[in-house]
């Protein structure tokens, strides 16, 4: 199920679908499949950070190379699971986990204030001053009811965002 010269059976679509929690369907796996064939240029099963960079809505997406520690390598479930959580059908939940993975950047299961700051800055650029960016977030985090000092865990990301109307959706072409 690796690489381009194999193709997926029923068994390996039902088995990568269950994986994915079924927040895709058969269809939109098949297709994802093909994309993935097509990022795996060296055909080895996976797909490094470099090959990931080919998508052009990828590379310049600000927060390209946090994403990078969470993408390279990935074989194709995993690849299917790591874009799940821009499934319609995925939960909230399962967003909010993406999402805080994405700030916890050294995958110790907390963010710091540090933290917040970097994806922020990774945002922003040189469109805001250093100070402006810890003034918003201090502000952002007082109005969550957190302090500059705290540190988040899952949790604290899911109260705050849990009722956000959180839409974070990506349409799958299907052929």
């Amino acid at each position: 199920m690796g690489n381009t010269s194999s193709m997926l059976t029923q068994y390996d679509i039902e088995e990568v679908q269950e994986h994915c929690n079924n927040t895709f369907s058969q269809q939109e796996i098949v297709s994802l499949y093909q994309r993935f064939c097509q990022l795996d240029r060296n055909s080895g099963g996976f797909i490094s950070a470099d090959e990931f960079l080919s998508v052009p809505e990828f590379a310049v997406n600000p927060l390209s190379q946090r994403l990078f520690r969470m993408i390279d390598g990935l074989n194709f479930k995993e690849f299917v699971a790591f874009l799940s959580a821009f499934s319609s059908r995925a939960t909230l939940q399962h967003k909010v986990e993406y999402i805080f993975k994405v700030y916890d950047s050294d995958g110790n299961g907390k963010v710091a204030f540090s933290d917040l700051l970097d994806v922020l800055r990774d945002l922003t650029g040189q469109f805001i001053s250093e100070q402006q960016r810890e003034l918003v977030l201090t502000q952002v985090l007082e109005e969550a009811g957190y302090k500059k000092d705290s540190t988040l865990v899952l949790s604290d990301f899911m109260k705050i965002l849990g009722n956000s109307g959180l839409k974070m959706e990506v349409e799958i072409p299907v052929d």
